[in-house]
């Protein structure tokens, strides 16, 4: 029998207050309110016209699809915020399983026994009857990453390459153990219709990784569409075919592509136009301290973004994103058993942390329940980051508070 080591998510729980009603007409009418803040918001100075914009790819991220507008054959979820509620994080979660050698961390040379992929998909539609379950008598493993937040996805877009190869040369230049590389990866859509933002066609390499939990993907309009295809079996130009099934179903109840390309690019751009959630107020020892223990080595507060970035606001800034993009070794407590691109096992990009006060979970599949959990969590054997735990370790109750509090702030 196969053995199944399950990475259990913890729940989540949002906070969902009423907040202030926006004026009848102002602009952001009908945008949620979470607690005493505004998320899932259009850029602070976004223009009428942006927002616009922004409103009709928030209504399709929220669309729930039917088996009549091509969801399935087989799916996770039947809508995007089913797994980015209102631009936060969860409530949906993916399993991924791999084939792994005896160590449970090492991902096995032969896949085939998994030929479906490395998804699991529980439910079905459109003339499905079979899930996609392994077919080994191999070591499985299994784990699960929760829906990531999407809050200030235009700002990681708009770095510009040059600054994420800077920061990894400079930490190859480090005398300790922080040496994050970059995710050289494939871009695996069709040509986007709008070359505004990415000029890409299938099969172009050595792109800059920079979303998803193992940076396996390079833009934006890339992350749509793969999001569309492996979560809910929703094809469009960019990702046309339906994914390998049980059945051999090479198509669901809605004949051709589900979705048109405009569809894609307005739910992009949605993302492109989210606003950073206003951050807490700081205290200055706290941030210090994040620094001096190195968590900025790899959390880096702000990169610079291209000069010529579509979105004018975006653009020749200094992004506050608190990440690296870069991929680091966290050690096999921590590992999955899969390789994206050219990610290992036990590879992570640094978590950006934008949003991170509208969280209640934590790490890639929410098993730290606090921030202070998550940060003792990559702590382990050959993980890059042990030194920064050591050094959180050594703080006085109160310091490692005001680090904490710093973070909880973001």
């Amino acid at each position: 029998m196969s053995r199944f080591a399950l990475f259990l998510a913890l729940p989540l729980v949002f906070n969902m207050g009423c907040g202030s009603e926006p004026a009848p007409d102002d602009p952001l009418a009908g945008i949620e309110l979470i607690g005493d803040d505004l998320t899932d918001v259009p850029l602070h100075d976004a223009s009428a016209e942006q927002v616009a914009r922004f409103k009709d790819g928030d209504a399709l991220f929220d669309f729930v699809f039917r088996e009549r507008d091509g969801l399935g054959p087989l799916y996770i979820r039947a809508a995007c915020a089913g797994c980015h509620d209102g631009a936060s994080r969860g409530p949906g979660a993916v399993q991924k399983m791999a084939l792994v050698e005896d160590d449970g961390v090492t991902p096995a040379a032969d896949q085939g026994g998994l030929p479906y992929g490395h998804t699991l998909r529980p439910y079905a539609v459109g003339g499905a009857t079979t899930l996609s379950e392994p077919e080994s008598e191999a070591t499985i493993k299994v784990s699960k990453r929760l829906g990531p937040p999407v809050f200030g996805r235009g700002y990681m877009e708009a770095v510009d390459d040059a600054e994420i190869e800077r920061v990894a040369a400079e930490q190859a230049a480090r005398g300790d153990a922080i040496h994050g590389r970059i995710n050289r990866v494939v871009f695996h859509s069709k040509k986007s219709g709008d070359e505004s933002f990415s000029a890409f066609v299938e099969g172009d390499e050595n792109l800059i990784g920079r979303f998803g939990f193992k940076a396996r993907v390079a833009t934006l309009d890339d992350f749509t569409a793969d999001a569309y295809q492996g979560d809910m079996g929703i094809t469009s130009p960019l990702r046309p075919d339906e994914l390998p099934n049980p059945d051999g179903l090479t198509d669901d109840a809605k004949p051709g592509e589900d979705v048109v390309i405009d569809t894609v690019n307005a739910v992009a751009d949605y993302m492109r136009l989210l606003e950073i959630p206003r951050r807490a107020p700081a205290d200055a020892r706290g941030q210090a301290l994040f620094v001096e223990a190195d968590c900025a080595a790899c959390h880096v507060p702000s990169l610079r973004t291209r000069a010529d970035y579509p979105i004018a606001q975006l653009a020749d800034i200094d992004a506050p994103v608190y990440t690296d993009f870069l991929l680091h070794d966290l050690g096999p407590d921590l590992a999955d058993g899969l390789a994206d691109e050219s990610a290992s096992s036990v590879a992570w990009r640094t978590a950006p942390l934008i949003g991170v006060r509208h969280s209640t979970a934590y790490l890639h599949d929410g098993r730290a329940r606090t921030i202070e959990q998550a940060i003792l969590l990559h702590d382990g054997p050959g993980s890059e980051a042990a030194a920064s735990v050591a050094a959180f370790r050594a703080l006085s109750y109160e310091d490692r508070g005001a680090l904490i509090d710093f973070v909880r702030s973001l």
